[in-house]
């Protein structure tokens, strides 16, 4: 059994397709602009991020602060046709104007200006193209329930025909996130059902034709881990692909919980890999197909340009819009120091169960901060030559530890599992905030990590490490992450 990402951190929803030797994966990004982060790979385990879709913070449509939490862009489908590829996604502020599609040469970018196709109230849109060259868009409909479908034009969005609903999946709860597939002479509807929590699972339908009418699997759903012991949970929201030998793989969500019951998770949902193999002409998971290896996933940034590294985002906002680099970063205000609810914040997402993290403040004030949302978020803030340990939880916010910072200290955060004992009511684990001083950890509080987990906070995001000037501009000369003990 898998248990490892092949895409860890917040990165769910996946949809895959391949163009030649290479294989392209996007997730859905909510609030974060750029959002939809592109990756791309060559043996299905190993990937590197090679740009974003939507770089336009009015296409995210994400209000600032904790009016946007887990708004913006919803999951997305990635597919290769004609020598194209084409992405089709939800803007959740703008749903009444339907779902969007934009498309590029190479997905690295530029991408098109998004098209909206009118009238497809819902989310998880999916284009497929029928042996006549006919785009189909299908997608989670809301009225009537059930997943729905039309044919358009890509280029322009134009509706080119009626609009019906192909299957309204097994019973099972939320049928949604459709993809469409061909192989031989059956068309497969792979959607995920039961809920985006402990239930999800995959299901699968298929026709002889994209239009159905569509026929389920005997045994769906076909993927699932609810009521198990697996170490990964609430996998679903599945996406094929067809290898160049002619096999196929799967890449689907899941995520991490730990600590106490009933269980947390703090990476929000991540992509992993599976096989797939083929019985009477059906798809049969095959869980332990790919070994995915470790990777070094620490990092370290001077800001020294020309401009800034992709992995950086920010909420509801284009990170060009207040961060600048070169001679460190430099930041415009984002907040007040007495403000809890954070506005602009320059993230990045965190990739491991445990971890290090430390920021060189040069001038300004300025926080370092482990986040879920705008309103649920640990920080260390520089203020007046201060340190201090921020907990944020809406409604509550404590400073919970403070000291004078010395010449040369660095705002540090360090996180690492927790174990709880029989019994013991300890969330998933323990958050350090402190100083970095001559190399060595100096703490000012050990928080109990439950508050920024998706059981606490809600939402459909993960951790992010987030930088904020406080008050006014502040320059920051280097961030470093580093995987610690997991």
């Amino acid at each position: 059994m898998n248990a490892t990402p092949i895409l860890p951190g917040f990165h769910p929803d996946p949809s895959i397709c391949r163009a030649g030797d290479a294989y392209y994966l996007a997730t859905s990004s909510f609030e974060y602009v750029p959002g939809v982060p592109i990756h791309r790979s060559t043996d299905l385990v190993s990937w590197e991020l090679v740009g974003h879709a939507i770089a336009d913070a009015d296409i995210v449509a994400a209000p600032p602060g904790a009016a946007g939490a887990s708004s913006g862009i919803f999951a997305p489908t990635l597919r290769h046709h004609d020598g194209r590829f084409w992405l089709a996604t939800t803007s959740i502020r703008r749903i009444g104007e339907g779902q969007l599609i934009a498309h590029a040469e190479d997905p690295s970018g530029p991408w098109s200006t998004p098209v909206f196709v009118p009238g497809t109230l819902g989310i998880d849109p999916d284009l497929a193209w029928d042996d006549d060259g006919t785009c189909l868009l299908t997608w989670r409909g809301f009225g009537p329930p059930g997943i729905h479908q039309v044919p358009i034009d890509p280029e322009t969005g134009a509706r080119l025909g009626e609009e019906a609903v192909v299957w309204q999946g097994t019973g099972l709860a939320d049928t949604e996130g459709p993809h469409l597939h061909r192989r031989g002479g059956w068309w497969y509807l792979v959607v995920a059902e039961g809920g985006t929590h402990l239930g999800h699972g995959v299901s699968v339908a298929r026709s002889r034709s994209p239009r159905g009418p569509f026929e389920a699997h005997p045994g769906n759903p076909i993927l699932s881990h609810r009521s198990t012991h697996h170490p990964v949970q609430a996998v679903g929201h599945a996406d094929l692909v067809e290898r160049a030998d002619g096999t196929w793989a799967m890449v689907h969500l899941g995520i991490r919980q730990a600590g106490s019951h009933p269980g947390f998770h703090v990476l929000g949902r991540e992509t992993f890999v599976a096989g797939v193999a083929w019985v009477d002409e059906w798809p049969v998971v095959v869980e332990d197909r790919f070994e995915v290896p470790a990777r070094d996933r620490s990092w370290a940034d001077a800001f020294a340009g020309p401009a800034l590294d992709p992995r950086w985002v920010a909420p509801s906002a284009a990170p060009a819009s207040f961060a600048r680099v070169g001679d460190g970063l430099r930041l415009d205000r984002c907040r007040d120091a007495a403000d809890a609810e954070q506005d602009r914040a320059l993230c990045a997402r965190t990739l491991d169960l445990g971890w290090d993290a430390a920021a060189e403040v040069a001038a300004g004030d300025a926080c370092l901060s482990v986040r879920v949302d705008a309103s649920h978020w640990y920080g260390v803030e520089l203020v007046a030559g201060m340190a201090r340990a921020r907990a944020v939880s809406a409604p509550f916010d404590q400073v919970v530890g403070e000291a004078p910072a010395l010449p040369g200290d660095r705002l540090a955060i360090r996180v690492r599992p927790s174990e709880p004992a029989l019994g013991e009511s300890a969330g998933p684990d323990l958050v350090t905030l402190g100083l970095e001083r001559d190399g060595a950890l100096v703490p000012l509080a050990e928080i109990d990590g439950r508050h920024l987990s998706t059981e606490v906070a809600g939402g459909f995001t993960g951790r992010m490490l987030g930088l904020e000037a406080l008050g006014g501009p502040a320059r920051l000369t280097g961030v470093t992450y580093l995987p610690g003990l997991a």
